[in-house]
C-alpha cells in the first residue's frame, strides 16, 4: 500500500546535515510514511550518508536548483501528502502527524505550513537570532499566511501535481512563495500551524548571519517588485524589518546632520525615531526578550536594532539595482 505521507528532501552538498536531517525524520512517531531524498548532483560526501539510511534516493544528472529537486520527489512520491522539509532541518517526533491530521481536518483544499522552534539545532547566538525571528515572522499570521516556507509545507500530492510545482525559474530561496502565491491566486487556502515545527541547523557566524540577510534581502526585492507588493508584510520580509531599515537608515541621515550643525535637536529626532521603531518592533524585541536568557536578549535586541538593518538595507538596494537592469 501506498504511504501516507512521502517527505521530499532537496540536497546539494548537504553531508554536514543530512545524516541528523534524515535520523529526525526516521525518528517520526508517524505510522505510515516515506523519505524521498533528492541529489542536486551534490560533490561531497552526501550520496554516500543517504545511502546508509532507509530511503529512497533519486540523483540528478547535473545542477538544477531545490525548485527541480523538489520537483523530482514529488514525481517519485508515493504519499497521498507531500511534506517538503530541508535538508539541515530536523522534524520533531510529531510534526508528520500534526501535518497530516491538519491537512486531513480541512473540509476545503489547504496548504498547511509550519515553522522553526525558537531554539536551533545548533546553539550559537546568530543561529538562535534567526530562529526567533523566523519563527516570530512566520506564525504572527497563522491564519492567513502570506506564504508556506519549504522548510515545513504539507499539501496534497493532487493539489501539488495540479498547480505544477515549484516554478524551476525563480530566483534561488523563493520558489516556496511564489508557488504559494500561485496556489491562492487558484482558490487554494495557505495556514500556518506553530505547533508543526522543525529544528533548524543554521551553524551561522556573524559572517553568515550578514551575508544570509542581504542574499534573502535581494532576491525578495526583486521578487516583490516584480509581484507588484514590495510593501506587503510577508512573513520575514515584515512590515515590522522594513520600519527597522528605514529607521536606521534616517537615523544616520539624522546623526550626519547633528555632526555637521551641532545642534541638539537632531539626537533627540534620533531617540523619537529610534522610539517609535522600537514601539513598532514590540512584539519581536520581546520574543528575543522571552529566550529567558538576559545577555542573549539584549545582544538580539541590540543586533536587530543597530547591524541587522545595513546588511537588509543593501540588499534590497542590490535587488532594485538588479531588477532595474534586468528589466528596462
Amino acid at each position: 500500500m501506498a504511504p501516507d505521507v512521502s517527505i521530499i528532501i532537496p540536497n546539494r552538498n548537504g553531508g554536514k546535515t543530512i545524516g541528523a536531517c534524515l535520523e529526525a525524520a526516521l525518528a517520526s512517531q508517524h505510522p505510515d510514511f516515506e523519505i524521498i531524498v533528492v541529489d542536486d548532483f551534490s560533490d561531497d560526501d552526501s550520496v554516500h550518508i543517504v545511502e546508509r539510511f532507509p530511503c529512497r534516493l533519486v540523483r540528478l544528472t547535473n545542477h538544477g536548483g531545490a525548485a527541480r529537486a523538489r520537483n523530482a520527489g514529488a514525481q517519485h512520491g508515493q504519499g497521498e501528502i507531500l511534506f517538503f522539509t530541508d535538508a539541515d532541518c530536523l522534524l520533531n517526533e510529531d510534526t508528520l502527524t500534526k501535518a497530516s491530521k491538519a491537512l486531513f481536518a480541512s473540509h476545503s483544499d489547504l496548504v498547511v505550513g509550519g515553522t522553526y522552534t525558537r531554539r536551533p539545532a545548533d546553539d550559537g547566538f546568530f543561529s538562535r537570532f534567526q530562529s526567533i525571528f523566523v519563527n516570530y515572522s512566520e506564525t504572527k499570521h497563522a491564519l492567513h499566511p502570506d506564504y508556506i516556507a519549504t522548510h515545513a509545507m504539507a499539501i496534497s500530492a493532487d493539489t501539488f501535481r495540479t498547480s505544477g510545482g515549484f516554478s524551476e525559474s525563480m530566483r534561488p530561496m523563493l520558489e516556496d512563495v511564489e508557488l504559494s502565491h500561485r496556489l491562492r491566486r487558484q482558490g487554494i487556502g495557505l495556514v500556518l500551524n506553530p505547533d508543526i515545527q522543525v529544528r533548524h541547523i543554521f551553524n551561522f557566524s556573524l559572517l553568515g548571519s550578514l551575508r544570509n540577510a542581504f542574499s534573502k534581502s535581494m532576491y525578495w526585492t526583486m521578487y516583490s517588485i516584480s509581484n507588484k507588493d514590495l510593501l506587503t508584510d510577508s512573513g520575514t520580509a515584515s512590515w515590522e524589518l522594513k520600519a527597522n531599515v528605514g529607521a536606521y537608515c534616517l537615523s544616520w541621515v539624522l546623526l550626519f546632520l547633528a555632526l555637521v550643525t551641532g545642534q541638539w535637536m537632531w539626537w533627540v529626532a534620533i531617540g523619537g525615531v529610534q522610539t517609535v521603531n522600537a514601539l513598532m518592533n514590540k512584539r519581536l524585541l520581546l520574543a528575543f526578550c522571552d529566550a529567558r536568557d538576559i545577555l542573549f536578549s539584549l545582544r538580539a535586541v541590540m543586533y536587530y536594532l543597530v547591524v541587522y538593518p545595513l546588511p537588509v538595507g543593501l540588499g534590497a538596494i542590490v535587488g532594485v539595482i538588479h531588477y532595474w537592469r534586468n528589466f528596462n
